[in-house]
């Protein structure tokens, strides 16, 4: 069994430890935690690797952000994954700093990665791990706020959320897409 994890961000020094980022940071959490090495490869750098018998493809999208539907088509296509083991991680202004959620598909909240990615392959039938960032920005500062750098007291906070998003993304490879839900959502 394999599945493909998109961890949505932006290439570049500029948007390293960036809020929008979130996505790649869970991704390169796992490739340390699994001693594996990202490739800059078609439309994104790639690494895997296997857990309780799974095959897991990390992709971190060279597309930027807002194009991330043709790096996530072309690596499903490519490594033959079907969309119901696909997982996209990513930042949610709409969920308070550090909770998150799991959910088997959904709306695009407005997040315009997703939005892309719904429109490149078909629709919003696949399971997204969406880790809160919070909204503590002043009306019209939104872009500001997402590219910015996480506070200090944020930034000593990441290493335990990172931790339970790798957890998720573990859980939903793993496990019954329900199980995983109620062990991701119920933790926090």
């Amino acid at each position: 069994m394999k599945y493909l994890i998109a961890g949505l961000g932006n290439m570049g020094a500029a948007y390293d430890h960036t809020r929008h980022n979130i996505g790649f940071d869970v991704v390169d959490f796992l490739a340390k935690e699994f001693e594996v090495s990202f490739k800059d490869d078609t439309l994104g750098d790639v690494t895997r690797f296997r857990y309780k018998g799974r095959t897991f493809v990390l992709l971190k999208p060279s597309t930027y952000m807002n194009l991330s539907g043709k790096s996530v088509r072309y690596w499903l296509q490519k490594e033959k994954i079907e969309k119901k083991n696909l997982l996209v991680v990513l930042d949610d202004l709409n969920l308070a700093f550090g909770k998150i959620r799991l959910r088997g598909n959904g709306s695009d909240g407005g997040h315009n990665g997703l939005k892309d990615i719904d429109q490149l392959t078909g629709g919003n039938n696949y399971a997204r791990l969406r880790i809160g960032i919070g909204n503590d920005y002043h009306p019209g500062q939104q872009a500001n706020y997402v590219l910015s750098p996480w506070s200090e007291q944020e930034r000593s906070q990441l290493p335990e959320i990172l931790n339970r998003a790798a957890e998720g993304v573990k859980a939903f490879g793993t496990m019954a897409l329900n199980f995983a839900i109620s062990q991701v959502n119920g933790g926090n």
